[in-house]
């Protein structure tokens, strides 16, 4: 996930650093030219970073797998640390606050989004109107799908840096 959220903000640039060019460089160097380690990742991402004010989104980080989710986390958590420049969003659902807490120390700002029936009603009528079987479904077993589902939709959240308070105020 480092390697592409780096490609998505390489490829963002007018110009690529040479710092990030080089790292580039020294890996084909290697034998077999084996992908980046964490560690050429972040100092790439530092070097672009410290020089241009950069959005990270992360979405649903909740459905990584717990081990990634760790490494993913401290990284996102060096990157803010070594640039004020940056600012980080991402969304998850509420199991996974803790964590989220921990690992990037505090610097974050949650905010509960609460779905509300009627909303998930509306969506799931429009998933069900857009069926690719409609005639395997009758409007009994359609009820049941929206009334089941809706009573047990879970909450989702989303965090922000302490420094994404900052977006807002600039953005409006």
């Amino acid at each position: 996930m480092l390697g592409s959220l780096l490609r998505q903000l390489v490829s963002g640039l007018e110009e690529i650093p040479e710092a990030v060019v080089q790292g580039f460089r020294n890996q084909k160097k290697v034998i077999g030219g084996r992908r980046l380690q964490i560690s050429g990742i972040l100092r790439m991402f530092q070097a672009v970073t410290t020089t241009k004010r950069t959005f990270i989104c992360v979405d649903a980080l909740d459905e990584c797998v717990p081990e990634h989710r760790v490494v993913i986390l401290e990284s996102l958590g060096q990157i803010v640390q070594g640039s004020r420049n940056t600012r980080i969003f991402v969304t998850g659902r509420s199991h996974i606050q803790s964590e989220v807490e921990r690992k990037l120390d505090g610097a974050v700002t949650f905010v509960l989004i609460e779905p509300t029936r009627e909303g998930i009603v509306k969506y799931l009528s429009e998933k069900l109107r857009n069926d690719t079987a409609p005639e395997m479904m009758s409007s009994t077993l359609e009820a049941n799908i929206i009334e089941s589902i809706s009573e047990i939709s879970s909450e989702t959240y989303v965090e922000t840096s302490a420094r994404a308070k900052l977006l807002k105020a600039t953005l409006g």
